[in-house]
């Protein structure tokens, strides 16, 4: 129905002169009629003079919503010949209130204060014309003026609800534009996290295959049993892989539920992690300081991440000289602290994290050196999951050898 009332509206607000023909012409075909049927009975008195004023008091109108000043003024000119005639009042003198209200209604405030002047002089002119003004001529001005001041103060009214409508189309406007651009900020970030936890996921996991595959190759002929050890690794961290894939991308499904999958890894995951390393061949050592605390599904995935992608960088990059890594997650009073140390020595550029420590491009570096498509996302990827709950990353070679990762995530009261 309001579809209908729309389609409605439209269409009226475009042929307002066929809407504003059709509206006059009832009064107009009224007007003349009656003062025909007079003259016919009486061809001596004014009848005739009273369908000429008619009909150019109320042709006009047919334009007033296109032309409104123009019209009132018309219409006011031939009132004012009107005044000067034999003729009296006529019920077609109406037409210049409804230009007055056309005008109030359309024209700008100067116009419609203008326009209501010219109507009150003109008719108090009128008035004083006679040769005597009494008290029931002076009643007939108060209600004629009290029924001028009602058309005009409807077209005021009509002109502020109309405003106030298309402000409120405006605003609806604005606002359906707004939850569009948010909707498509919504997207994209969401696009940007998948990204990233795939990133993670198969960053890590593939290097881990990747590496137990190539002792695999090495073992296959002089120990076959740690070969066979390998290979269950590789298909435990394969599955491990397409477990959590599957948990990303599940939520794209049309009608899915995150719920329906596994939950997100946290701090409890890690350790599983630093076995999967352990399998791989690098020496690890995991400790864990403080009272656990609960966390926020938030906090937790990123401390998770930050020590995966430690822990894949130094697999990768840190060389075969790795004495040991140490892992350490530390539970502090106001923040949850992650270290990944190692002391190896490995090939390529440091990319660091935090902007206002930039080492030099070639210096040495251990695990965390570069990421695995050699462009620092991964480190960059710490930084925006750390960032995001008001914590701070610090990557970069120790003083003493090694490349050390450092992450700190704020305890807040609502995540803890």
């Amino acid at each position: 129905m309001s579809k209908v009332l729309d389609k409605v509206r439209k269409w009226l607000g475009e042929h307002v002169v066929l809407v504003d023909t059709i509206s006059v012409a009832p009064f107009l075909s009224l007007a003349v009629g009656s003062y025909l049927g007079a003259i016919a009975a009486d061809p001596s008195n004014t009848s005739l003079l009273r369908v000429a004023f008619a009909v150019a008091l109320l042709l006009p109108l047919v334009l007033r919503r296109t032309l409104p000043m123009t019209v009132f003024t018309v219409i006011a000119v031939v009132a004012a010949m009107q005044m000067v005639s034999p003729v009296g009042l006529i019920v077609a003198d109406l037409a210049l209130l409804v230009a007055l209200y056309t005008v109030a209604a359309r024209g700008d405030p100067v116009r419609a204060v203008a326009a209501l002047v010219m109507v009150e002089a003109g008719f108090l002119v009128a008035l004083l014309r006679s040769e005597y003004v009494g008290w029931d001529d002076w009643d007939t001005f108060a209600l004629y003026t009290c029924l001028i001041l009602l058309f005009w103060v409807v077209g005021l009214y009509v002109k502020a609800r109309r405003r106030h409508f298309a402000g409120l189309e405006e605003r609806t406007r604005w606002l359906e534009r707004e939850r569009d651009a948010r909707a498509r900020v919504a997207v994209a970030e969401e696009r940007e996290r998948i990204a990233r936890e795939m990133h993670d996921v198969v960053a890590h996991n593939l290097s881990v295959m990747v590496v137990q595959a190539e002792g695999a190759t090495y073992a296959i002929d002089q120990d076959p049993a740690r070969a066979k050890n390998a290979l269950g690794t590789i298909a435990a961290t394969g599955r491990s892989a397409l477990a959590e894939v599957r948990e990303i991308l599940g939520v794209l499904r049309e009608g899915g539920d995150e719920e329906e999958y596994a939950p997100r890894p946290g701090l409890e995951q890690v350790e599983q992690v630093v076995e999967r390393v352990r399998e791989a061949g690098l020496p690890v050592e995991f400790t864990v300081d403080g009272p656990r605390r609960g966390l926020s599904a938030g906090v937790e995935l990123a401390a998770y991440r930050v020590v995966q992608e430690a822990l894949t960088n130094t697999l990768r990059h840190a060389g075969p000289e790795v004495g040991r890594v140490l892992v350490r997650v530390r539970y502090g009073e106001d923040a949850l602290e992650l270290s990944v140390r190692d002391d190896g020595r490995g090939g390529g550029s440091v990319a660091e994290v935090e902007p206002e420590v930039e080492p030099e491009a070639g210096s040495e570096a251990g695990s965390g050196a570069v990421d695995g498509d050699g462009g620092g996302h991964g480190l960059i990827g710490m930084r925006e999951r750390v960032s995001v709950y008001g914590g701070s990353v610090r990557a970069g070679p120790r003083a003493d050898g090694g490349f050390e990762v450092v992450a700190s995530l704020p305890l807040r009261s609502d995540t803890g």
